[in-house]
C-alpha cells in the first residue's frame, strides 16, 4: 500500500473553514476519485496545521487516480479554487508500508 502523509500549514484562523470545506467536498470528491483518505486531523501543538492522509493500492493507481484528479473538472471548478487560497504552505511523505502493515481496518475512514 502506498501512503501518502499529508500536512498543511493554514492561513491563521482558516483551519475550521479548511476542515469544513475538506469535510464536505474535498474528502468526498477525492474519495469518488478512487483513494482511500483519513482525515483531517487537528494539529495538537498549532492552531493552524492539519494534517490527512490518503492510500492507494499501488504506485502505478496512485499516479492513474491522481492525475484523472487533478486533470478534471471537480478540482479545477470545485475544489481548488476554494481549496487553495486558505493554504500557506503544504508538504507530503509518501511512504510503501511494510509486509506485516496491517491497514486501517476496523478504524473509521474519515
Amino acid at each position: 500500500m502506498i501512503i501518502e502523509i499529508r500536512r498543511y500549514t493554514l492561513h491563521p484562523g482558516r483551519r475550521e473553514d479548511f476542515i469544513r470545506f475538506f469535510e464536505t467536498v474535498n474528502r468526498p470528491a477525492l474519495r469518488q476519485a478512487g483513494m482511500q483518505v483519513f482525515g483531517p486531523m487537528r494539529d495538537m501543538e498549532d492552531p493552524d496545521k492539519v494534517h490527512w492522509m490518503r492510500a492507494f493500492d499501488t504506485e502505478d493507481a496512485r499516479q492513474r487516480i491522481k492525475d484523472a484528479f487533478y486533470d478534471g473538472p471537480v478540482w479545477a471548478e470545485e475544489v481548488e479554487p476554494i481549496v487553495m487560497p486558505m493554504i500557506a504552505h503544504f508538504e507530503a511523505t509518501v511512504v510503501s508500508t511494510t509486509e506485516g502493515f496491517e491497514g486501517f481496518a476496523g478504524t473509521p475512514a474519515l
